[in-house]
């Protein structure tokens, strides 16, 4: 086997189809170097010092007879082969005369091809006839092509030095722009702050004639009738006296105010000398230049804003566009503090009526659930002391007959106690002794069953337990609270295993490198026992029952999510937000307290975390527990 390199042939052509057909038919037998366009070609040379070069003729930016010239300049002992489609008269010549070894047209024949290009590499080199007139041919090609390039050349910083002078313009421009936006923003931040009414227009025109170095400005409201333009702060002294005699103009189009209200567009005098529409004021001699700007908020034109100046042509479209930007930044402000106004006298009815409305439904809904709760009691306790008393009954038949047949019967001073406290209680045994004889045997065992009377004394301490549980629930968030790192990976993996929930059910993920929660461990361990619980409980009846638990940094920084989902049938929206509501349930009679998740909304705010649900019918719930993370991690 040969082991001696293969040959490198560079084709510079920028016809993407010749050099896959060129790449096809030589890739076998040679390295088969390539570049689309000859600046690449050139470099692409220098670098590899290939075997042989083929050539396009016809090539963008520059010919291939001078990238023959130049090829020949940096590799003197390149082979250059010129392959093109030109076939015009003295095309072979000029090639030759470039520096190329010979000329192959196109289209390539791929039977004699291979076999040119091996002629080429074995050193076959075509003769060029005359070649002092073929030299001097070209090198007129070259002058021609260099006058062309030349030409482009000035024409192209001709164009540049164009270009330069309206970047400067428009730079200039943007500038301009630029120092308006800022004074903008520093006005809007000015006002935004203030919600004041009064306090905010006064700064405003004080801001704005510091900032934009104007004569005067001032700010119109119109009146609730719609009929005037009553001015309601204005700069310095002039506009102090304006405000002070209650200064006013009709809303029409007889000044620049009145007309900008009514048309809501902004109405410009770059001379107020011949602006009919100006308002001339005595207070404000040396006016020369007035932008009159709507001040409006969703269609609605609240008054007006003037900006007035000493000079001549004052505003330009810029000045404008921004003055008018400002002016939206100004109502819209203006329309903010007097929202607030309304806001603040609604918010205090508001809160009053949702206090009531709040209170009114806590204690119903306590009232509803204690009474749930304490209801069996009363039945039970009845039939407990019936089943007591049928007892003692009996009891008092059984001491008579002892005490006839013996004498003093074993146990008799605990009977003759018994008896002596019943008779002060004012309970008479003998009645309901002798109705009890009275019954067949059958029927005097199903008077008295101990079973009967264990299930009511159940019902009764089930039904106690149950109300003083809610103990926990209420004053369990107000416990003081001993807060610290908590590894949440350890914290869930413990509660899930304490819950003892068949294999299977949970799926617990934490993500790798997850920060320590901080927070108390026995108040947010109860939180995910509740939740986790809780899902459980909704997942009864399921047939593939799932409690995904997921543990992540927070979007927020700062914070660390925790996620507890079930594929269980979901919260219906209208009652989302009463889950939170104290004695709220949706377990009816199995046991819920309505407790449980009001509590854990406490323990979570009381840690500086989040709580919420996202929850579709049919999809399942997801509750989102968001903990501070531990300080340092």
């Amino acid at each position: 086997m040969d082991s001696s390199p293969k040959p490198k042939i560079l084709y510079i052509e920028d016809t993407e189809s010749a050099r896959t057909l060129v790449r096809r038919l030589l890739g076998r037998d040679y390295v088969v170097l390539e570049a689309e366009d000859p600046i690449a070609g050139i470099e692409l040379a220098q670098d590899t010092h290939p075997d042989l070069v083929l050539l396009d003729i016809n090539l963008p930016h520059l010919s291939g007879r001078e990238v023959a010239t130049r090829l020949k300049s940096i590799l003197p002992d390149a082979s250059l082969v010129a392959l093109t489609a030109d076939a015009t008269q003295g095309a072979r010549e000029m090639a030759l005369a470039a520096g190329c070894i010979g000329y192959i047209t196109k289209p390539i024949d791929v039977d004699t091809f291979p076999r040119q290009v091996q002629e080429f590499l074995g050193g076959k080199q075509e003769v060029l006839e005359n070649p002092d007139e073929h030299l001097q041919a070209y090198r007129a090609e070259l002058v021609e092509h260099l006058e062309a390039k030349v030409r482009e050349l000035t024409e192209a910083i001709q164009r540049n030095e164009f270009l330069n002078r309206q970047n400067q313009h428009i730079i200039a421009m943007l500038e301009r722009r630029q120092h308006l936006l800022e004074a903008a923003a520093r006005v809007s931040h000015g006002i935004t702050s203030i919600l004041d009414l009064d306090t905010l227009l006064h700064s405003t025109v004080d801001i704005l004639c510091d900032e934009f170095s104007l004569y005067y400005s001032g700010i119109f409201l119109v009146s609730d009738d719609g009929e005037w333009a009553v001015l309601r702060a204005g700069y310095g002294e002039a506009g102090k006296h304006m405000v002070a005699t209650n200064f006013r103009l009709h809303v029409d189009r007889h000044s620049m105010i009145g007309a900008c209200i009514l048309e809501k567009k902004p109405r410009i005098a770059l001379d107020v000398e011949g602006e009919p529409s100006h308002f001339r004021n005595p207070l404000l001699p040396e006016t020369r230049s007035e932008a009159a700007l709507p001040l409006i908020v969703q269609d609605e034109v609240l008054g007006a804003l003037t900006v007035q100046n000493a000079q001549l042509n004052a505003f330009s479209e810029d000045d404008v566009t921004a003055l008018q930007s400002m002016a939206d930044q100004i109502a819209i402000a203006i329309n903010n503090a007097r929202l607030l106004r309304q806001l603040e006298a609604a918010n205090a009815e508001l809160l009053r009526t949702k206090t009531f409305e709040a209170i009114a439904t806590a204690t119903g809904e306590a009232i509803h659930w204690v009474g749930n709760k304490a209801a069996p009691i009363p039945g039970s306790a009845q039939r407990v002391r019936e089943d007591l008393l049928t007892l003692l009954a009996a009891s008092q038949r059984l001491y008579e007959h002892a005490r006839a047949a013996s004498g003093k019967p074993p146990f008799a001073a605990v009977w003759e106690n018994l008896a002596e406290e019943a008779a002060e209680q004012g309970v008479v045994l003998s009645p309901r002794a002798e109705q009890l004889a009275s019954q067949p045997e059958r029927r005097q065992r199903v008077l008295l069953s101990l079973e009967s009377m264990l299930e009511d004394l159940f019902i009764i301490e089930n039904s106690a337990n149950t109300i003083l549980n809610i103990k926990e629930d209420l004053i369990g968030p107000a416990r003081r609270r001993e807060e610290a790192p908590l590894n949440l990976e350890t914290l869930l993996g413990d509660v899930v295993r304490e819950m003892g929930l068949p294999p299977g059910v949970v799926q617990m993920a934490v993500q790798s490198g997850l920060p320590s929660a901080f927070g108390d461990e026995r108040q947010i361990r109860r939180v995910f026992v509740n939740l986790i619980k809780n899902a459980w409980e909704a997942l009864e009846g399921s047939d593939q029952p799932q409690i995904r638990i997921f543990a992540q940094r927070a979007a927020e920084p700062g914070y660390v999510d925790v996620v507890v989902a079930d594929n269980g049938p979901g919260i219906p929206p209208e009652i989302q937000e009463r889950i939170w509501v104290s004695f709220f349930t949706t377990k009816g009679d199995r046991g819920g307290t309505g407790l449980g998740l009001p509590a854990c909304m406490q323990i979570i705010t009381q840690s500086k975390g989040k709580l919420w649900v996202e929850s579709e019918p049919g999809n399942g719930a997801a509750f989102h527990v968001q903990l501070p993370a531990a300080s340092g991690e």
